[in-house]
């Protein structure tokens, strides 16, 4: 049986992946979904200096004190960010990485650079130390493809994000300088975000196998077995 380790993207925690996990326990897999740091209910330690370094050695250490070995290593949205900088930090402890619906920006790239919001899309507000949109607009358009009781169960969890943890200039160059054998890369077809052309990208210059969902954004929720198949 695998080891799991689930990184959530922006304005999520450990949560998102509940319905997977779930899934993955069942097969009896060992899964972890840990809540970075300045996320979910950790929101009330937001202070400066958590960044997607700092995020990504966290979860590093967690594999080393928690000795974890041969571990798959998923991350969805902005959580992309977060395994490349695990991945470098720890790369002897890890087996396989996976994206899912993610960013990965490349040496020289950002964020910004990649996602693409439409023209009547309101700017996502900053406040202090983090940024989020707000509910009517997560019930509208972050979360509007899932059924009703379930989208309701998301948002009400869903929480503002660090600023200095939405990007990472630079930080990830040393992933993009080595080999990633065994890479996945699942795309799904109903997310406007990241673009296909970033995730095929991605999977071309990682040499990753490519799968492909009709999903939204957030396919550990709405189809946790068929993506718990596509991550064993």
């Amino acid at each position: 049986m695998a080891t799991f380790v689930l990184v959530h993207g922006s304005f999520q925690g450990g949560w998102i992946w509940k319905p997977t996990a779930d899934v993955l326990r069942g097969q009896e897999h060992t899964v972890y979904a840990p809540t970075l740091d300045g996320c979910g209910e950790r929101g009330s330690l937001i202070r400066p200096g958590i960044t997607i370094a700092a995020q990504g050695k966290e979860v590093a250490d967690f594999l080393f004190y928690e000795d974890l070995q041969d571990v798959v290593l998923v991350g969805t949205s902005t959580g992309g960010l977060v395994i490349c900088k695990i991945a470098e930090l720890a790369r002897d402890r890890i087996n396989r990485v996976a994206f899912v619906d993610a960013l990965a920006p490349q040496p020289g790239e950002l964020v910004s650079n990649i996602v693409q919001r439409g023209p009547n899309a309101p700017p996502i507000p900053t406040s202090g130390l983090t940024r989020g949109p707000s509910r009517e607009e997560m019930e509208t358009r972050l979360f509007a493809d899932l059924e009703p009781e379930l989208r309701t169960w998301a948002v009400d969890r869903a929480t503002p994000h660090p600023v200095e943890a939405s990007d990472a200039p630079g930080e990830l160059d040393a992933f993009w300088a080595q080999e990633w054998p065994n890479t996945r890369v699942i795309y799904c077809r109903l997310s406007q975000n990241p673009p296909q052309a970033h995730q095929r990208r991605t999977a071309e210059k990682l040499n990753a196998s490519w799968h492909e969902m009709d999903a939204g954004h957030y396919p550990m929720l709405s189809h946790p077995e068929e993506l718990a198949g596509l991550l064993t």
